[in-house]
């Protein structure tokens, strides 16, 4: 899954920190996971993860994945593999009632949005109209429903007609585009341990999450995440919502983020930090980002022992201004604390 942030690139810097300046750390919060690469790498390393995030879609690919300590066995679909009947389903070969095809009325061509080809977006139609359904009819438990929808939301991005977010879609056809949608199996980690995953705001759950290191990952600018992926928070809501605009954009308004808004992101920073409850914690924040390096080594002084706050620069990305044409070193920073007990 892409996704705005991802922090692979600066995975082994955050466990060379934990190895370096922790003990004893045996559960990790994740509680801005996004597409879940932070958790799915502890979870690889064998801590227990308990993950969360304030978009739908991405609550979906973690209780769907690092949630899970193996394959679901589909024992009540007597035999049938569903990954590869999902993946033959066309319209004339659909099984049960088809209801508004919401994504091919709205996404494809058909609704003046070339997001996903017509065959592509009836098929995204079907298959979750079809997962839905065995989930109602009691054919598949939670566990194998979220394992569905996760292989569905992990292959979207594999013919989406974007350059990688859902802001805005192509006006000619990428070839990645017209490939067929296929669903794939997702791998899953046994790390033996009691994984949790949540759908909610960080700063309301973060006083009742205890663990031992808790990462933090938030958005570091003023734009908000979810129109980057309206579309599939609407594929995994599929609740057929109002929307507007040409990229035909869903509401929002409940699920804007304390850490995009300027005024707001300092007081909220403050209370996260507070509330937490764990012995360790570490953040990654962009050089970019509305908080400065002063607000947040100002908050952490306030929380965590004495001499144990430390931070590093490491070089992100680099990219090309438009306008001047000139590269632009991008740096992330990583901050760890040990907290006042």
């Amino acid at each position: 899954m892409r996704f705005i942030g991802g922090k692979t690139l600066i995975m082994p810097y955050i466990l060379n920190l934990i190895n370096q300046k922790t003990t004893g750390v045996e559960t990790v919060s994740d509680l801005f996971s996004g597409s879940g690469i932070v958790s799915k790498t502890f979870k690889n390393k064998g801590f227990k993860i308990i993950c969360n995030d304030l978009m739908y879609f991405s609550y979906v690919l973690l209780r769907g994945s690092v949630s899970l300590n193996k394959k679901p066995l589909f024992k009540r679909l007597n035999g049938m593999d569903p990954i590869k009947y999902l993946n033959s389903l066309d319209l004339n070969n659909y099984d049960g009632c088809i209801s508004n095809l919401f994504i091919y009325e709205n996404y494809s061509p058909k609704g003046g949005r070339k997001y996903f080809t017509e065959n592509n977006a009836i098929k995204i139609d079907l298959i979750r109209q079809k997962i839905e359904a065995w989930k109602v009819e009691n054919t598949i438990n939670d566990d194998e429903y979220y394992y569905l929808l996760a292989c569905l939301l992990e292959a979207i991005p594999y013919v989406s007609n974007t350059t990688g977010v859902y802001g805005a879609f192509l006006k000619h056809w990428d070839n990645r585009a017209l490939k067929d949608l296929e669903l794939k199996e997702i791998d899953i980690t046994n790390n033996r341990k009691d994984n949790s995953a949540f759908n909610n705001d960080a700063n309301k759950i973060v006083a009742d999450i205890k663990c031992d290191l808790a990462y933090y990952d938030p958005p570091y600018n003023q734009r908000q995440y979810l129109p980057n992926y309206h579309i599939l928070e609407t594929i995994a809501k599929y609740d057929s919502p109002l929307i507007k605009g040409v990229t035909g954009l869903r509401d929002y308004n409940e699920q804007k983020s304390l850490y995009c808004r300027k005024s707001e992101v300092l007081v909220a920073f403050d209370e996260l930090i507070k509330n937490t409850n764990s012995k360790y914690i570490i953040m990654s924040y962009n050089t970019e980002g509305i908080l400065s390096q002063d607000d947040i080594c100002n908050v952490l002084n306030k929380y965590c022992k004495k001499g144990t706050l430390s931070f590093q620069h490491i070089d992100y990305s680099r990219y090309k201004n438009a306008q001047t044409d000139k590269e632009k070193t991008v740096k992330e920073i990583l901050y760890f604390i040990e907290k006042e007990s």
